[in-house]
């Protein structure tokens, strides 16, 4: 079988790819190695309620909407309320101008450390400045710029000046979150109470943009599944052909083939890769026939590529309860960041359960010890469908999306020991007792059920190295992807001939927005090479 282009990965970013190849009047297959397609976003039905599987909510970031106009999409988005809470204090985050009632409530925790909050502020408020410049416009991807004179003259060319001179100060801002609000502060549970919401070393920038990332989240209604759901039927809809359950073994770039594991062979002359990284690499069991300069670049990137570590994963608890919305709707937004003890992750290093060679213990009850007292101290990102769209849940029930970061090494170690269910009801009760305890004293002798999911479920749900929701590690001694704002156009890039590749981890927004954009990148590129 033969394409103009095969997309490989059926996530965000391949669908984004194969979307624009099929407007642009392309033969293309779309292959994903799951029985649904769609990767970190999606949603899912059980028992009558109504589940996102990956990301809770959507930011524009001048990515989302001008692709849904360019593809003539059209999705019903409602409002996506968010909260940020510690212990018993709350704060609704509804304008720019909560930023201050955010900074109040720090102030009432944290009363002998105002002016260190105040300067915290200030950074922020900058931030959030940076952000509407950096995306405060519609992307010009997604424009027609030939005939669209007045934009390049009244938005681009306007916005452009003001992108040189923000992005110099945002590298000022490139040091990891936590080493920058050392700088700021010496109170390590304060630090703890901000930088624990986000990923292992998350340059500052990235971090304390989240802000007003907070404020651009829309949810899709019936779910962020809506999105996949849209996305695929324009694929089919334009003549493109969607395969899953198609999972891709092995590559042979020199005569322009892959074959998947029931041994079909497809060719094509450009292939997007949209999957992951060292999938790819893996996927090629040799080169030889290719040119010497051209063999030794795909071996360099393969050996590049093989001791660099996933980014954060993720632990979900989703939990059913006979409770109306309307308790849950007295306490948060539907969207809430919730720290039920101000005592900070630091309190807790994961050396505890490590030798002095860095291996985890083989002793059940110290692991699993620490695991309570992480699932106690820990942030979590709490979802609730039916807050946003009444009809995600059962009259009279709530359903609850209860996630936190995790490592996804701590995990697959505790499955080695054949711990892990036990792992997983321990989870569940966990989060359950830390909640019942603090935020939602009513979910006690009201849940219908619930059932955890692990970084273990999202490397088989997605393929991505160590479970990564967002990409690579930031603790990576070089990160594997582009990460300079002004060169993301090189994301696209392999070494390997008629290969390139989408949904690469570049710059802050990272995740989503990122794999729209690669996604639109990667198509453009390889519409422009087949016109040749």
């Amino acid at each position: 079988m033969r394409y103009n282009a095969i997309v490989v990965g059926g996530g965000i970013a391949g669908l984004t790819s194969a979307c624009f190849l099929c407007k642009s009047g392309y033969k293309v297959l779309l292959c994903e190695k799951e029985d649904h397609l769609g990767g970190l976003i999606g949603s899912f039905e059980y028992k009558g309620f109504t589940f996102d599987a990956g990301i809770r909510a959507m930011e524009n970031s001048g990515v989302l909407y001008p692709m849904l106009k360019q593809l003539d999409l059209d999705i019903d988005f409602v409002n996506n309320d968010v909260s940020i809470g510690i212990e018993d204090d709350i704060v609704d985050l509804t304008s720019e101008n909560s930023i201050s009632s955010y900074q109040s409530m720090l102030n009432r925790l944290f009363p002998n450390d105002a002016d260190s909050i105040s300067a915290l502020i200030e950074i922020v408020k900058k931030t959030m400045d940076y952000m509407h410049i950096l995306y405060g416009i519609d992307n010009p991807l997604f424009m027609d710029l030939k005939h669209d004179r007045e934009y390049i003259r009244k938005t681009m060319l306007p916005w452009l000046f003001k992108y040189l001179t923000t992005v110099g100060k945002i590298k000022r801002l490139n040091t990891p979150v936590e080493a920058y609000l050392k700088t700021i502060t010496k109170n390590q549970v304060l630090i703890d109470m901000i930088a624990q919401h986000f990923f292992k070393s998350t340059p500052a920038f990235f971090a304390l943009s989240y802000f007003s990332l907070y404020l651009d989240y829309k949810y899709p209604k019936s779910g962020t599944g809506t999105l996949i759901a849209k996305l695929t039927e324009y694929i089919v809809k334009n003549g493109g052909t969607i395969q899953t359950n198609t999972k891709i073994q092995a590559a042979n770039p020199a005569e322009k083939t892959i074959t998947d594991c029931d041994g079909t062979v497809y060719y094509y002359e450009k292939m997007i890769w949209a999957a992951d990284a060292k999938a790819l690499y893996s996927s090629i069991p040799h080169c030889d026939t290719l040119p010497n300069s051209i063999n030794r670049k795909i071996k360099n990137r393969k050996t590049f590529l093989s001791d660099k570590a996933g980014g954060d994963s993720v632990l979900t608890l989703y939990l059913t309860v006979d409770i109306n919305k309307s308790y849950f709707e007295e306490i948060s937004g539907a969207h809430f960041f919730y720290t039920p003890q101000k005592q900070g992750l630091s309190a807790l290093p994961i050396e505890r359960i490590k030798d002095m060679g860095g291996a985890y213990t083989k002793d059940y009850d110290t692991v699993f010890e620490w695991v309570r007292q992480f699932l106690q101290l820990t942030t979590y990102e709490i979802s609730i469908p039916v807050m946003r769209d009444e009809n995600l849940a059962p009259e009279g029930k709530t359903g609850l999306i209860i996630s936190t970061l995790m490592d996804y090494s701590l995990v697959k170690h505790i499955e080695n020991q054949g711990w892990y269910d036990a792992f997983k009801a321990l989870c569940k009760d966990a989060i359950t007792a830390s909640l019942t305890n603090s935020v939602y004293p009513k979910i006690n002798g009201n849940i219908i059920d619930g059932f955890v999911s692990t970084p273990l479920t999202i490397k088989k749900r997605t393929g991505n190295t160590d479970g990564a929701i967002t990409g690579w590690a930031f603790t990576n001694d070089t990160i594997p992807a582009v990460s300079s704002m002004p060169q993301i156009a090189k994301s696209i890039k392999t070494p390997i001939p008629h290969v390139i590749q989408a949904g690469q981890w570049t710059y802050s927004p990272s995740g989503f927005p990122i794999s729209i954009l690669t996604g639109k990148m990667a198509a453009d590129y390889v519409a422009k090479k087949l016109k040749r």
